[in-house]
């Protein structure tokens, strides 16, 4: 289960972070990452990050929003800067391949999604 927070109304140019934290048995997950769906649009990719670090984000965000994880917490982050209207969206935190459970009692599952935090940025 995928659990965010940190989002909120701020004025164009401020910041914001968010957080996501998986719970349960979680084992390993290979990818941790962040979407956001704004009103009348699809929901589109923002960032995501590997176990090993490596990152990836959609173009708009570059230069403005950085995503770090705490593999052993099973938690991922995602510090806004620098943020736009176009910003306003709900988020959404997404965790892929996933192995629950301990040694000799695994299960899979390959994507889990959290509810959603609103974050709106007036201009």
């Amino acid at each position: 289960q995928l659990q965010a927070s940190g989002g909120g109304l701020v004025q164009a140019g401020r910041s914001l972070r968010l957080s996501c934290t998986a719970s349960g048995s979680v084992f390993s997950i290979t990818t941790m990452g962040w979407y956001r769906e704004a009103p009348g649009k699809q929901r589109e990719l923002v960032a995501t990050i590997t176990r090993s670090g490596n990152t990836n984000y959609e173009i708009s965000v570059k230069g403005r929003f950085t995503i770090s994880r705490d593999t052993a917490m099973n938690t991922v982050y995602l510090q806004m800067n620098d943020l736009k209207a176009e910003d306003t969206a709900v988020y959404y935190c997404n965790a892929h391949d996933i192995v629950l459970g301990t040694v000799g009692h695994f299960s899979y599952r390959l994507d889990d999604w959290g509810k959603g935090t609103q974050v709106t940025v007036s201009s």
